[in-house]
Parts: C-alpha cells; sequence; structure tokens
C-alpha cells in the first residue's frame, strides 16, 4: 500500500472511531459527572499507551519535550473536558459537527503562527464555516430550548487547541513517531488528571458500582478512541497536510448523526443546513491548499 492510500484508509478508520466517541461519551456521562469522565478518559488512554509505547520515550529530545508539553494541554487535557461538558448540555450529533471547525482554525492558527500562507479560496471557506457555526448555535438553541447552547462554544475552544496542536505536530515533531508523541503527550497529562479525579467522589466504592455500564463505555472511548486514534492521528499528521489530517472532520460528523439518530436525537433541517455551510467551508479550505 502506497503513501496516499494509507493516508485515506487512516482517514477513513479515524471517521470511524471518531465519529462513535460522541455516543460512548454520552453514555459514559450517564453515571459520571463531565471532570470524572475527562479524567478517566485522559487516565485510561495514559495506562493503555504504557503497556506499548513507554520504551519510545527516551527518543524525545528536551528541546522536543517542549513542544509536546505545550500540545498535551491545548490539543488533548483541556479539550477532554471541554467536550464532555458539551456533550452533557447539548446532543452529540450537533457536537460533532461543531468539531468540523478544526480544519478551519487549523488554517487560521498556520497562517497567523506557523507563517503558512492561504488562497482567497481558503479565506472565502473559513468565513462559510464560521458562519454555519454560528447559525447552527443559534438555531439549535431556538429549537432546543431545553439544551444549553453556551456550552457549544467550548467546542469552538477546544476545535482551536486542536488546531494548535495539528500545526505543532507538523512543523516541530514530525521527526518523532506517532506512538511516541501519544505516549510522551498522555505522560504530561497523567498526574494532573488524577489530581482532577481525586477533588471529585469518584473513588467511593458505591459510587463506582453504580456506573459500571457507563466505566465500560469509558474505556471503549479511551482505548480506541483516544489511544489508538491520536497514534493513528499523529502518523496521519506526518504523512499529509495540516489541513487533510483536520479534513478527517468531512467524515466524523455522518457516524455520529447516525449514532445519535439511533440513541433518539433529532436533527432538524434548519440544523442540517448549517452543518452543510460548516462542511462546505472545510471542502473550500481544503481543495484551495496551497
Amino acid at each position: 500500500m502506497n503513501e496516499n492510500q494509507t493516508r485515506w484508509l487512516i482517514l477513513l478508520v479515524l471517521a470511524v472511531i471518531w465519529g462513535s466517541s460522541f455516543i460512548l461519551l454520552k453514555k459514559a456521562l450517564i453515571s459520571f459527572s463531565p471532570i470524572q469522565v475527562g479524567s478517566l478518559r485522559i487516565i485510561f488512554t495514559t495506562l493503555a499507551l504504557f503497556m506499548v509505547g513507554l520504551k519510545n520515550i527516551s527518543n524525545i529530545n528536551t528541546r522536543q519535550w517542549y513542544y509536546i508539553i505545550i500540545t498535551a494541554f491545548l490539543g488533548t487535557f483541556f479539550p477532554a473536558f471541554l467536550f464532555s461538558y458539551a456533550v452533557e448540555s447539548i446532543d452529540s450529533s450537533i457536537v460533532s459537527i461543531l468539531n468540523s471547525l478544526t480544519p478551519l482554525n487549523t488554517l487560521l492558527v498556520g497562517a497567523l503562527f506557523f507563517n503558512y500562507s492561504f488562497l482567497r479560496k481558503q479565506f472565502v471557506g473559513v468565513i462559510i464555516g464560521l458562519v454555519g457555526a454560528l447559525l447552527l448555535i443559534f438555531k439549535g438553541a431556538e429549537l432546543n430550548p431545553d439544551q444549553n447552547y453556551f456550552y457549544a462554544s467550548f467546542i469552538v475552544v477546544a476545535s482551536v487547541g486542536y488546531a494548535i496542536n495539528v500545526n505543532i505536530l507538523k512543523k516541530h515533531l514530525s521527526g518523532l513517531s506517532a506512538l511516541t508523541i501519544t505516549t510522551g503527550t498522555f505522560i504530561i497529562i497523567f498526574i494532573p488528571a488524577l489530581i482532577v479525579l481525586w477533588m471529585t467522589d469518584f473513588f467511593h466504592i458505591d459510587y463506582i458500582k453504580q456506573g459500571e455500564s457507563s466505566l465500560y463505555y469509558l474505556i471503549l472511548l479511551s482505548v480506541f478512541g483516544t489511544a489508538l486514534a491520536k497514534t493513528l492521528f499523529n502518523k496521519l499528521i506526518q504523512i499529509s497536510s495540516p489541513i487533510f489530517s483536520s479534513s478527517v472532520t468531512y467524515l466524523i460528523p455522518i457516524v455520529a448523526i447516525l449514532w445519535g439518530l439511533l440513541d433518539g436525537e433529532r436533527l432538524y433541517l434548519g440544523q442540517i443546513l448549517a452543518g452543510s455551510l460548516i462542511l462546505l467551508g472545510v471542502y473550500l479550505t481544503n481543495k484551495g491548499k496551497k
């Protein structure tokens, strides 16, 4: 399999894994708080990576550790909690559509801070995508008054963190293997996640038994949706462009929406149109890449 085929295969696998992550996150939140879900997701992922990637840590030099620390917090630690709060408050399918802002923010961050150039068509794509995001948020708040769409802004913030992460990985960490970067990332945030979890009431035995089924969903989310997916994504960044890598968000909403509909969520025409604007913006951004 050549490199072009490999990157498309990884893109499709990531779409299925991450598209399914939103419903797993929703199920985990049935018994646990967003803070607990975010912490446990990081902890379980780190334990899984310890078993396969710990031996690679010695390959990271001092300068690379500096960049890994930045990406660990901006691209993994804070988004884990932001997504948990968002999925608890609004439909998981809407969260997945808003996550499609990542390629747009990747372009903006790359142009502003990493000296990447972009074309007029790409700028138009960014504007269209942002308009779609605003329409999706306002329309969702109108159609679902029982949901708190303030938390939609959490996904916007998380997507900026992802965008910074993608650009740093491409520019400063391309010399490391994907597994090494992922393992190093979670080693950095493992202790902070433990501290955050310790501050909750999770460690009460009765509480853990009560949330046993949600715990299984969380383990699946951590091993596949985070450990495996993060490693694959880092590999994808290394063999493609930042914009192509972020374009996995084209496909994620399709998988996530199907899961959401199966779980009883409703998607209205106005939301579909707004989501389509976001994806159109992503398409123009990717099509015009320089």
